[in-house]
């Protein structure tokens, strides 16, 4: 369908032309017409399918369109996972609402309290931010959400795997009334947690399901090498980082120390690439910072942990690295989805070592697809994987006259009496028998009396 064709205010259909769109994507097709007619939204697609137009679009075509609920509270909540999702989604929003009399506002944690409650007494029309900032600003009543016309949750699996789930349900209850419309985007419906919570959050939802989320990328290629250690996989990175061709690159981890070394190290061992690490627990106004100049293209690899695995639309990003295997497979889709998007072409390269293989069990038998590792053509390691464990079969039972027999013998055998009263030492005190006077002791006071 043709961004020309949708039923939505031409100044939208104008900006979207501005910056290139011609056509919609699947998932946007089929959110974007139900929504209009303001229907409630479930929808589920792989990662860079172009979820946030989707929910951008119909939100900015009624505020443009239909009369407000309430002069004084916000008409839309958007709520994201994490502070740099919510800031891309803000950013985007803020583009969308250009020259439209629209105010938006973003409230995450990291940003201070102070200045964020005057930002929300001006009465902003949209809201962008994380569940946890939000509920507690709502807590402290810095703003009221009885007229809120849209919420959407962005990501809602891993917001819920965040723990935001108490901090959702207050959002919900503050907000719950009939004129609400509410649209939910998730990597996967099959989430336990997130099946319980429906039945609240939506009413009557039109259902968008676009492919597998586990299914293959093809536009992403996709590598695994064996690794033997941190020495192996570094020389094995350097290799990759230097061989390979790509814009920008992406190189996640699994620990926050390990996202500095390497970025270090490779700025050592990979002459003319320009490397910049990130952690979840850098201060956030450095998270931004480093966020923003690897989107302008300021410098070349990003080294991080997985902060930066969902819903970041980095257009130059060619190649992702997987120096650790994540702890959860589902992540995998998310880490190599950072490339690949928009119709261009990736490159996903994952080393593999011992600390890695249970992870890869479980990936391999949660993708819809195989992969397998291999030795890297210049570098192999000498692991190879780990045979599954085989269960050693029982002992057969011997014959009823043998059985019978041993259980005779075992009868015969005289019990062995435990003596608890050793005075044995327990521990780091001991427990002693109280010492009684001999039997010889008595009778010697016996006939000196």
């Amino acid at each position: 369908m043709l961004i020309t064709d949708l039923p939505v205010n031409h100044t939208i259909i104008t900006r979207l032309q501005d910056k290139g769109f011609t056509e919609l994507t699947d998932v946007q097709e089929q959110t974007i017409l139900p929504a209009l007619l303001g229907k409630d939204i479930m929808a589920s697609s792989k990662t860079g399918s172009g979820k946030t137009l989707a929910f951008l679009v119909p939100i900015v075509h009624r505020l443009l369109t239909q009369k407000a609920l309430s002069k004084q509270d916000p008409r839309v909540i958007i709520l994201a996972p994490t502070r740099e999702l919510a800031k891309q989604v803000f950013s985007e929003a803020k583009w969308l609402c250009q020259k439209k009399n629209l105010a938006t506002t973003l409230v995450v944690g990291g940003d201070n309290y102070n200045d964020q409650t005057k930002a929300l007494r001006r009465n902003p029309h949209i809201i962008v931010g994380t569940p946890g900032r939000i509920a507690d600003h709502l807590e402290d009543k810095s703003f009221f959400i009885n007229g809120l016309e849209m919420l959407v949750f962005d990501e809602a699996d891993r917001m819920l795997d965040l723990g935001f789930a108490k901090a959702l349900t207050l959002i919900n209850q503050l907000a719950d009334h009939r004129k609400r419309q509410t649209m939910l985007f998730s990597a996967t419906l099959d989430h336990i947690e997130l099946n319980h919570l429906l039945d609240r959050l939506l009413k009557s939802p039109v259902r968008v399901a676009i492919g597998n989320a586990n299914a293959q990328h093809t536009e992403i290629t996709q590598s695994l090498y064996f690794a033997d250690g941190p020495d192996h996989k570094d020389a094995m990175l350097a290799n990759q980082l230097q061989q390979l061709e790509y814009n920008q690159a992406i190189v996640f981890t699994a620990t926050r120390d390990d996202a500095e070394r390497i970025a270090t190290a490779m700025a050592e061992l990979v002459p003319g690439r320009t490397f910049r690490a990130l952690r979840g627990d850098y201060a956030q106004s450095k998270r931004s910072l480093t966020m923003n100049d690897f989107g302008r293209g300021q410098f070349d690899v990003l080294v991080t942990t997985d902060v930066a695995s969902r819903g970041l639309d980095l257009s130059k990003v060619g190649l992702v690295i997987n120096y650790d295997l994540p702890k959860q497979p589902e992540e995998y889709i998310h880490r190599i989805g950072r490339t690949g998007r928009a119709g261009n072409k990736g490159t996903a390269v994952s080393f593999v070592g011992k600390r890695d293989w249970q992870t890869y069990t479980l990936l391999t038998q949660q993708l819809s697809y195989d992969i397998a590792p291999q030795p890297h053509p210049e570098l192999p390691a000498t692991f190879s994987g780990k045979k599954p464990k085989v269960a050693k079969p029982k002992a057969k039972s011997g014959s009823g006259k043998a059985k019978a027999a041993n259980e005779k013998a075992k009868s015969n055998k005289p019990a062995k009496r435990v003596r608890a009263m050793q005075g044995e030492d327990i521990g780091d005190m001991p427990m002693r028998r109280k010492a009684t006077p001999s039997q010889e002791l008595l009778d010697s006071d016996d006939s000196e009396e």
